[in-house]
C-alpha cells in the first residue's frame, strides 16, 4: 500500500520531511511501533534492536540512563537502529530556555548529531523550539520536535489549556511535527486530535496489549484503540522488552496497529 493511501489526509496534512520518512516506514513494516528501550546497557539495547528492528519503525532512548555511556559505545546502538531502518528519538523532554536547550543538544550526549526527533516541553515558551532546531542546523542535520500536549501518567499537570496553547506554539513553527499525546485515553486522544486536525502526528505512550495499570502511577490502553481514536505511532516499551519473547511481542503490536490504521 502506498504512504498517501495508507495514511490519507495525515499525508497531505503533514509538511516535515520526517513525518512522511515516518509515514513511509510504516508502510513498508505494515507496523506504527515506536519501541521505547529502557533499557541499562548498551549490549542489551543492541540486542534488542537486533530481535524486534523488523516489526519496529522507530527506537525511543534516553541517552542519559545508560550505564558506563561512552561515544563509541552509544555508536553501536546507532548503527544498529539505522541498519534496521529505524529513526532515532531522543525523549529528553526538554524544558530550559532556547540557548540553554541548544546547549543541551551538544554537550557528551551529541544528541543533535543522532536523533532524528526529539520531545520537548513547552512551558518555557517557543524560544525552545527554536533553540533544537539551531542546535541540528549547527550540524547540517534535520530535526523534528515533538511537544508534550498530553501525559499518560496519573494525575499529572497537562490540562486542557496548557494542551491548546502547546499546539499553538507547534503550529507557529515550522519545526514542530507533532505532539505526544495520552494513549491510556481514546477519548483524550480524540480531543487531540480535534485540536491538531491532519497537519501533525500525534505519538502516544501509555498502550498495552494487556492494558492493565502499571507501576508509579502508568496507565495503559490499548494500541488499537488509540490508533482508532487519532494516534499515528504508539510507543510500548516493557510490553515487547519484558515479555517472553520480545520478537513475537512486537510482532503482535505491528499487527495491532497496522490493523487499526486501515480501519481507520
Amino acid at each position: 500500500m502506498q504512504p498517501e493511501d495508507a495514511w490519507g489526509s495525515r499525508w497531505s496534512g503533514c509538511g516535515h520531511p520526517l513525518a512522511h520518512r515516518y509515514m513511509e516506514l510504516a508502510c513498508e513494516k505494515h507496523s506504527l511501533v515506536i519501541l521505547a528501550a529502557d533499557l541499562p546497557t548498551i549490549d542489551g539495547l543492541v540486542g534488542l534492536i537486533e530481535e524486534v528492528g523488523e516489526h519496529v519503525v522507530a527506537l525511543k532512548t534516553h541517552v542519559d540512563m545508560m550505564e558506563g555511556f561512552t561515544p563509541d559505545g552509544w555508536g553501536r546502538v546507532v548503527s544498529a537502529a539505522r541498519d534496521r531502518g529505524l529513526l532515532l528519538f531522543e525523549d529528553r523532554k526538554f524544558a530550559d530556555i532556547g540557548r540553554v536547550s541548544a546547549t543541551q543538544m551538544a554537550g557528551i550526549y551529541d544528541i543533535r548529531s543522532w536523533a532524528d526527533f526529539v520531545t520537548s516541553h513547552s512551558l518555557s515558551g517557543p524560544d525552545i523550539v527554536d533553540g533544537l532546531a539551531a542546535s541540528w542546523d549547527e550540524v547540517e542535520r534535520v530535526g523534528g520536535v515533538f511537544l508534550l500536549a498530553q501525559m499518560s501518567s496519573r494525575d499529572n499537570l497537562l490540562s486542557a489549556e496548557y494542551s491548546s496553547k502547546t499546539i499553538a506554539i507547534g503550529e507557529a513553527s515550522p519545526h514542530v511535527v507533532g505532539y505526544i499525546g495520552n494513549g491510556s485515553s481514546a477519548l483524550d486522544i480524540e480531543a487531540l486530535r480535534s485540536m491538531v486536525g491532519d497537519g501533525s502526528l500525534i505519538w502516544t505512550p501509555g498502550v498495552n496489549l494487556s492494558a492493565a495499570e502499571g507501576v508509579l502511577g502508568q496507565r495503559y490502553g490499548h494500541p488499537g484503540d488509540a490508533v482508532r481514536a487519532g494516534s499515528d505511532g504508539v510507543i510500548v516499551g516493557s510490553g515487547i522488552h519484558a515479555s517472553e519473547s520480545a520478537g513475537d511481542a512486537a510482532r503482535a503490536y505491528a499487527e495491532a496497529t497496522w490493523s487499526a490504521l486501515s480501519e481507520r
